[in-house]
C-alpha cells in the first residue's frame, strides 16, 4: 500500500515532469499562433495546409492528409473551412475520379508572405528567453524526444496512424 506522503511526492514529480510540460507548451504555442493568425483570417493549424500547398499545388487531398499526419476527416474539415474562406479549391482529378486535388487560389497564395512573417514573429517570441546556442540545443533535444516516441513521424506514402480504437479512416 502507498502512503499519502508517497502519493504526494509522485503527484509533485508528475506535475513537473517533461511529459506534463510538453502539452502545456504546445497549448500556449497554439494559442499564441491562433492570436497572430487571426489577423490574416486564419485559425491555428490552417497555416500548415497552406504551407504544404505553397510548396506544391495542386496536391491530392490524401497526400495532404499523410503529410499532416492526421485522419482524413480532419483534413476534409480543414479544407472545407479554407475553401469557404476562398483560399483553396478542390476538384476531382480528370485522370482518376477517386482523387480529390487541392489547389491554392490567388487569395491563398497571397497569404504566403503574411503567414511566413507571423511564423517568424512566433519563432522569435517562442525563443526570446533563449540564446542562439540554447535554441539549437532545444531544437536538437526536441527532435530526439520526437524520434524516441513510437509513431512520431509519418512520411508521404505511409498511412496515418490509427484511431484510439485501432481502426484507421480512409478517404
Amino acid at each position: 500500500m502507498t502512503s499519502d506522503g508517497e502519493l504526494d511526492q509522485r503527484r509533485d514529480e508528475a506535475s513537473s515532469a517533461i511529459s506534463s510540460l510538453i502539452p502545456s507548451v504546445a497549448k500556449a504555442h497554439r494559442r499564441r499562433a491562433g492570436s497572430l493568425l487571426k489577423d490574416v483570417g486564419l485559425a491555428a493549424g490552417q497555416e500548415f495546409v497552406l504551407m504544404l500547398l505553397w510548396d506544391r499545388s495542386p496536391q491530392a487531398q490524401a497526400d495532404l492528409t499523410k503529410q499532416l499526419a492526421v485522419e482524413p476527416p480532419t483534413t476534409a474539415k480543414a479544407l472545407a473551412r479554407l475553401e469557404t474562406l476562398g483560399l483553396v479549391s478542390r476538384e476531382r482529378s480528370a485522370s482518376d475520379r477517386r482523387v480529390v486535388l487541392v489547389s491554392l487560389t490567388d487569395q491563398g497564395r497571397a497569404l504566403e508572405g503574411p503567414v511566413l512573417s507571423i511564423w517568424t514573429t512566433l519563432e522569435e517570441e517562442t525563443t526570446s528567453a533563449l540564446t542562439i546556442d540554447e535554441q539549437r540545443q532545444l531544437r536538437a533535444l526536441l527532435e530526439r524526444v520526437k524520434d524516441s516516441l513510437p509513431g512520431s513521424t509519418v512520411e508521404v506514402g505511409q498511412e496515418p496512424k490509427g484511431r484510439a480504437d485501432g481502426s484507421t479512416a480512409t478517404n
